[in-house]
């Protein structure tokens, strides 16, 4: 009996652990008829959207515009597979394609055939550091780059972004600048030769796409515009009056196959993968969260990084380049319908198909559209709303903000998110280095202590001073924390002289802390006042143990600050009582926060 249960299970179990590492075999099975026809009408609407973005980003990237449609077909195909979200909608992105044409540029010309095979390459190593983060459960090293850090940078980046195709609504010839304000004054010394048919076609082009985005939403602004702007250039002959177009573009398959390029453009390209995945990661688990959350389903973050590396990897080997989650595809997709990655896989049949059967028609799409379809897109990338949301909630996140945003501007993409990384960091750091303190009282008739600036109700007692931290105790402010104690413990002039140290909100203690907490019992073991310490949480008792801590104040830790009191006997004082245990009020305000 129990060798029959056994086998039975071990299939399922099987099954569970191929879901794990495939997803497509944890929903596939348990597709539904009645979600056909919403991912059919999803699908068939990103393919209509992915085409020219993918195009356009192609161009951002440096690359001609095929590249990009081949980024569009397997690694969304290979995401669907691998990956566990929903409605998240792969592709070429803006930011991805402005940081892979920021790291390509110093290495090859633009459009040579150095310059496509590295973003291949560029691919394939993204796609290796998402691998390896999800596979070795690393996902958490995408926090390092917190929302603040990450809406300054987004902002920053959509400037960058919209400015650099300026050139192609302006119809005019601007040398690359490795710096954002470099570019500005190459774009205002040459505005001057702008070409007017182009400009026309720009303007009209981005009046297009902001007029369908807010009376048409649910049409496909962008295929809208590369069908009127190609039948605009052969009605008008616009290409005769300087008019620039992609031209030919291949109707091949992409080709399968490693880059040939060498060690050292490797190494060159080492830091963009990382910074790329990174971002990118950041991007696409953000947007993927809202709509899991919304449509009640579990996603995997580093399931998520192995489905994305997948699909970086096969956009590398089939001709593409670095591909990631996008924020305004995955919102049409969700309205258009999508319930299951089969909108996905319909969206890559969308663009094989074009790439086979229509590419031809492309020839004529003027670049002052693929320019236009940009800047909308990014235009909502500067979200000036959680800026001021940022500020309300949390002012000091403005820091990591204003550093990434002029970082990225001032210095570039890539270092420009590592000084606003840094700079996030060092806030982060800078909070644990003086943590929350606060003065406690027993709320009347319970047990319960609490901040007695923020219930004035709360009664102190005579010569027993309740101080509690809010933080672990690390190398960080153990120095801090140190001096604090000491000063609380200088104040106290009543008997019984008793200084409680009220742990509860210490989760953690390092070297360092242990060795600040021995010099703090021995200084006062020295003085007229007492050390007690409560509400000792696990981990930090057992470093306790380990040190001889814990036997020096046997008899001096306890269960909870009531309990440390009534061993000790204070007696309840009024609510204004901080004066009858020598402390002047006005230095207790100064000295905590009402936190």
């Amino acid at each position: 009996m129990t060798t029959s249960t056994s086998r039975s299970t071990e299939p399922s179990g099987v099954r569970r652990s191929l879901a794990h590492i495939l997803p497509i075999l944890s929903w596939a099975p348990r597709y539904e008829r009645r979600d056909v026809r919403s991912d059919l009408a999803a699908g068939l609407t990103i393919g209509a959207m992915l085409v020219p973005q993918g195009m356009a980003y192609a161009l951002l990237a440096g690359l001609p515009p095929e590249i990009g449609l081949y980024a569009s077909i397997v690694p969304v195909l290979i995401y669907a597979v691998f990956g566990t979200s929903r409605q998240l909608a792969v592709g070429p992105v803006a930011i991805v394609s402005l940081m892979t044409a920021s790291a390509l540029a110093p290495l090859f010309d633009q459009g040579s055939a150095g310059y496509v095979s590295a973003a291949a390459l560029l691919a394939l190593m993204v796609g290796a550091v998402h691998l390896l983060l999800g596979v070795g459960r690393l996902g958490f090293v995408v926090n390092f780059l917190s929302h603040s850090v990450l809406v300054g940078f987004t902002a920053a980046a959509a400037i960058i972004i919209g400015f650099s195709q300026v050139k192609h609504v302006l119809g005019i010839t601007v040398p690359r600048q490795e710096h954002f304000y470099e570019t500005v004054h190459e774009v205002w010394l040459a505005a001057g030769e702008a070409n007017r048919a182009t400009v026309i076609v720009g303007v009209a082009s981005i009046g297009l796409l902001l007029a369908m985005k807010r009376w048409a939403r649910r049409a496909p602004g962008a295929l809208v515009l590369v069908v009127t702007s190609i039948a605009a250039v052969h009605l008008f002959d616009l290409e005769a009056r300087g008019v620039k177009t992609v031209g030919d573009i291949p109707s091949s398959l992409p080709a399968f196959g490693l880059p040939d390029l060498g060690a050292d453009t490797f190494g060159s390209l080492v830091t963009a993968a990382f910074v790329i995945t990174l971002v990118g990661f950041m991007e696409s688990i953000a947007v993927a969260k809202v709509y899991a959350r919304r449509h009640r389903y579990e996603l995997d973050a580093n399931q998520e990084l192995v489905g994305l590396g997948m699909a970086n990897m096969a956009s590398g080997l089939f001709g593409g380049y670095p591909v990631t989650g996008g924020f305004s595809r995955t919102a049409v997709n969700d309205t258009a319908g999508a319930r299951t990655p089969v909108a996905s896989i319909v969206t890559a049949l969308v663009v094989l198909l074009t790439v086979v059967f229509l590419t031809p028609l492309f020839s004529a799409l003027p670049q002052a559209a693929l320019g236009a379809i940009i800047i909308v897109a990014v235009v909502n990338l500067v979200d000036v709303k959680e800026m001021r949301h940022i500020a309300h909630v949390k002012r000091s996140d403005l820091v990591g903000l204003i550093v990434a945003f002029t970082a990225t501007l001032t210095l570039g993409i890539e270092l420009g998110i590592l000084v606003a990384v840094v700079a996030s960091m060092l806030v982060v750091f800078a909070r644990m280095s003086r943590p929350h303190s606060a003065h406690l009282g027993r709320i009347p008739d319970t047990t319960s202590y609490r901040n007695v600036e923020r219930f004035p109700e709360a009664t102190t007692h005579d010569g027993i001073l309740v101080v509690r931290i809010d933080a672990a105790v690390s190398f960080v402010n153990a120095n801090h924390i140190k001096r604090l104690c000491l000063d609380e413990a200088e104040r106290i002039d009543v008997e019984p002289r008793v200084l409680i140290l009220d742990c509860s909100g210490i989760n953690d203690i390092d070297a360092t802390g242990i060795e600040a907490l021995d010099e703090i019992v021995t200084e006062l073991d020295e003085s007229p006042v007492t050390l007690h310490l409560c509400d000792v949480k696990g981990p930090v008792r057992d470093v306790l143990r380990r040190s001889d801590l814990w036997d020096r104040l046997d008899g001096r830790i306890h269960a909870t600050v009531h309990q440390a009191v009534t061993t000790i006997g204070g007696r309840d004082q009024p609510p204004r009582s901080l004066r009858s245990a020598g402390i002047d009020e006005r230095d207790a305000r100064r000295e905590h926060t009402h936190v």
